[in-house]
């Protein structure tokens, strides 16, 4: 049992954060291929979440076997109508600075996101900051690292450990058909620095509700509702020809099927999971490893050469996210043997439980 809890505890949360932010790079190189082809990310966002929705809803019969939880009411519905509009606010931004910008940035600023989930953490009291504690050290030095191991990658090229072996450099190519002009750019960070802060509000809140209402499934169908019906109405305001809805390119159809039907349904449930297993800060420290999948999987995908400072800001990454699960796994062994001792103590001072004390007097 205990190898069994080891791989649900431990090992399946960081496959299932870094299998998500594999999918939030597809999903974002195919939006800006297929804004590049005339998609606005209005009708983008709004098809995405009538799928989400559509998806979710028998899910939800299927999947609701837990009997004891709580009725859906007001304040648990409102909170949920809360992750929604910030859910809808976070991705029209971080649409729009990938409209501006490129998924290469999008995912550089998303450096971001541990530092404002951390911090919002700490200020919400969900994560205990302790500096002489050995395990809140290795929270805030891992936290610190993995971001700069980001950062090294984004900013440090250094020269090629694996050359390219097509004749174009791909790289080239990616920058004529997914870059942007400079003004462009530097607006379209602005946004995607909004989003990830605005995400790392939805990670706290989204704690709060799966502590209410512990039901990924549920939780997400309502989510995925909330922005769909946000999203309309702003989508008929915006784009009010409606003619300009149907989708015509084939890369616009690949993106909205993608991302409607796996990217956003797939990330938020995991994300949801993970918020309701690990915590906020958690699921927000693999956020930078977008970087580095980028880059490892034009080389592999897309012919892309490998560079120095690739290789060296992905092992400081990995070293930081190491640091932070190991950092967590301390403080849940500390929770643990904590609560231990108070049950020993508990058994100690005389205290049986009820069932317990009735069995004894019966022999």
């Amino acid at each position: 049992m205990a190898p069994r809890r080891y791989g649900y505890n431990d090992v399946l949360p960081c496959t299932a954060m870094v299998a998500v932010e594999c999918s939030n790079v597809i999903l974002n190189i195919l939006f800006k291929a297929a804004s590049l082809k005339g998609l606005s990310y209005y009708f983008f966002i709004t098809y995405c979440y009538a799928l989400g929705t559509l998806v979710f809803l028998p899910l939800v019969f299927f999947s609701n076997r837990k009997p004891v939880l709580p009725p859906l009411k007001f304040p648990l519905i409102s909170r949920i109508c809360l992750l929604g509009l910030l859910g809808y606010s976070g991705v029209i931004c971080g649409f729009k600075g990938i409209e501006l910008g490129s998924p290469t940035l999008a995912s550089a600023i998303s450096n971001l996101t541990p530092a404002f989930t951390f911090i919002l953490a700490v200020l919400f009291r969900m994560e205990k900051v302790a500096f002489r504690s050995a395990s809140s050290q290795a929270k805030i030095m891992g936290t610190i690292a993995s971001i700069s191991g980001a950062l090294v990658v984004v900013f440090y090229k250094g020269p090629k450990v694996i050359s390219s072996p097509t004749g174009t450099s791909s790289s080239a190519l990616l920058q004529k058909h997914l870059g942007s002009s400079q003004s462009n750019w530097v607006i379209g960070g602005l946004l995607e620095a909004v989003s990830f802060l605005i995400f790392s509000f939805w990670y706290i809140i989204q704690s709060q509700v799966m502590k209410i209402y512990p039901a990924e499934i549920v939780v997400n169908f309502f989510y995925n509702l909330s922005i769909f019906l946000i999203a309309l109405p702003v989508c008929l305001l915006a784009e009010p020809n409606l003619s300009s809805w149907r989708l015509t390119p084939n890369i616009a159809v690949i993106a909205v099927l993608y991302s409607g039907l796996f990217g956003f349904s797939f990330s938020s449930t995991l994300h949801t999971w993970g918020v309701r297993l690990k915590g906020p800060v958690f699921v927000a420290i693999f956020r930078p490893a977008s970087i580095v999948i980028a880059v490892v999987m034009s080389a592999i995908f897309l012919g892309e050469s490998v560079y120095l400072g690739s290789v060296i800001g992905a092992v400081i990454l990995i070293t930081g996210l190491y640091a932070v699960l190991w950092g967590k796994a301390k403080e849940e062994e500390m929770r643990e043997d904590d609560s231990s001792l108070n049950t020993i103590g508990t058994l100690s001072s005389g205290t049986v439980p009820l069932l317990q004390s009735t069995n004894i007097e019966e022999m």
